[in-house]
């Protein structure tokens, strides 16, 4: 089997840039919220949709986009949402108000729904040899994994210089070095017999996502079970039914369904879609902990998450080792076990002096997420022939990208549940209502209503909202340890038929 040269391994290089700008995306809002809520002054509301339409509209694409490489060429989608991702960027980056910067980060998920799965298939295709293939995926998983760790530091370093708008200005200079590079080095390559794509598919994958996600943000501003959640609901659940059932009945089905028979590649996707719930849904609590509750400046709150992002690099490369000894069901079984464990850690957080605890979990967390989403990315994509790897890679990065969104839409909108269910307890009797429902309705709104207090009820207010918020972060962990612990039992018994695909060698 041909091995990959120098060559194919600098093309793996510039194809990890958009993974690594598209994963850090999701999460490098998290430190610019103060700063950002400040200027554009958003709803609870408002807030949650500019953190995760980037999101939502990535996972709602990402499975039409997959497809769609497969036809136009992997290469050519590539390049052309590069383009789309850069033009977001900036209009993000000088957005005026909260209503035009959730637009814009919605351009950006569009972009960035063609750069996932174009990459991951362009290095199935890339690289043949199994053992090549492992480390490339590795350093592919590494970059998506610490991606989402390194959006919070290089969000904290801009933002001790400059406007919150300069997280975005960030991906453009990457782009371009990509857009040099990968006509360069990286070869084309589309189906040699393409089917017509499923436009009606197409319709009905984003008909079911977007309305449930509205439905979730929606009951989370009003805390109430509404006429609107209901609809959005039904809406969302009845188009999922109606996509399933056209992809079972068409010749040239969007998601091969086939797949999921297999219990590896099911359990894969799973695995990797819950991991990336409970972290998301963890990731933006913790970055509020670190500025809003312990007073941290963004520069050190994010240099505090670098220990994590070390212990993600050292997951991902060796996960492959880790499944050579032990196979593919007790590899996951130690990710899930890890990730339980650390993020459990995090429902003992206290209001004060919680820095030591936030620290030792993340590092706990990150090296159980990574070997789990690199194992889950390698038997995903190793389980599709090569003219379908961009269909599966889009299944995959689906399942990743909507778990990440779901993860702060639901555990997001349970945090600010409890938080606005609890603070009212604390808050001091003779406050204006004003300043009440300001206070009650987020921390950073709280902290900015005590500014115009007096020092002992501003004291009083401040304290409230601070103790409200940890107790809204300590459900968030309890019910992604849950998760994660019931992770560890049900993706081993779904790979429980499934044969181990076992390296004994791991090279560049």
């Amino acid at each position: 089997m041909k091995r990959a040269g120098a060559r194919t391994w600098v093309g793996l290089a510039a194809l990890v840039l958009p993974v690594l700008i598209t994963s850090m995306d999701i999460s490098v809002l998290y430190l610019a919220i103060p700063k950002l809520s400040a200027d554009l002054a958003p709803t609870a509301g408002q807030l949650l949709w500019i953190l995760d339409s980037y999101g939502f509209f990535l996972a709602a694409l990402l499975i039409t986009m997959g497809n769609l490489g497969d036809r136009v060429g992997r290469r050519r989608l590539l390049i052309i949402g590069a383009i789309v991702f850069g033009i977001g960027s900036v209009l993000a980056a000088y957005a005026p108000s909260a209503e035009l910067l959730i637009v814009a980060r919605a351009l950006m998920g569009l972009g960035g729904s063609t750069l996932m799965p174009s990459t991951l298939s362009l290095i199935r295709n890339m690289f043949h040899d199994d053992t090549q293939r492992g480390t490339a995926i590795g350093i592919w998983s590494a970059a998506f994994a610490g991606g989402s760790a390194l959006g919070p530091v290089i969000g904290g370093i801009l933002l001790q210089h400059f406007h919150w708008g300069s997280v975005f200005l960030i991906n453009v200079p990457v782009l371009v070095i990509m857009l040099i590079i990968v006509p360069m080095v990286v070869p084309e390559y589309r189906h040699p017999r393409p089917d017509r794509l499923d436009v009606i598919g197409v319709l009905l994958s984003i008909a079911a996502i977007l309305p449930i996600v509205y439905a979730i943000k929606h009951a989370a501003e009003s805390l109430t079970i509404d006429a609107v959640v209901l609809v959005g609901l039904l809406a969302g659940i009845g188009a999922a039914v109606a996509f399933v059932r056209r992809q079972r009945r068409a010749t040239t089905p969007l998601v091969d369904l086939a797949l999921f028979r297999r219990p590896a590649f099911g359990g894969s996707v799973l695995g990797g879609m819950m991991a990336m719930f409970a972290m998301l849904g963890a990731n933006l609590f913790l970055a509020q902990y670190l500025q809003l509750v312990l007073g941290l400046d963004p520069l050190p709150a994010a240099l505090w998450t670098l220990p994590a992002m070390v212990t993600v690099a050292i997951g991902a490369v060796t996960a492959a080792r880790l499944r050579a000894r032990l196979g593919n069901a007790r590899t996951f079984l130690v990710g899930f076990v890890a990730s339980a464990l650390g993020i459990g850690l995090l429902i003992f957080t206290p209001a004060e002096n919680g820095l030591a605890l936030i620290v030792i979990a993340e590092i706990i967390f990150g090296y159980g997420l990574s070997t789990v989403m690199t194992i889950a990315t390698d038997v995903v994509v190793a389980s599709a022939p090569p003219e379908r790897a961009g269909a599966a890679s889009a299944i995959s990065e689906t399942g990743n990208e909507l778990g990440a969104a779901l993860g702060v839409a639901v555990l997001g909108s349970i945090g600010t549940a409890v938080y606005r269910a609890t603070v009212g307890a604390g808050l001091p009797g003779d406050l204006p209502p004003a300043v009440h429902d300001e206070a009650s309705a987020t921390l950073a709104n709280a902290l900015a209503a005590a500014e115009g207090l007096g020092p002992e009820q501003a004291a009083v207010v401040i304290d409230a909202a601070r103790s409200a918020f940890v107790g809204g972060m300590s459900v968030v962990a309890l019910c992604g340890a849950v998760i994660m612990v019931a992770l560890a039992v049900a993706v081993p018994l779904l790979l429980r038929r499934a044969q181990p695909r076992v390296t004994t060698k791991i090279s560049v």
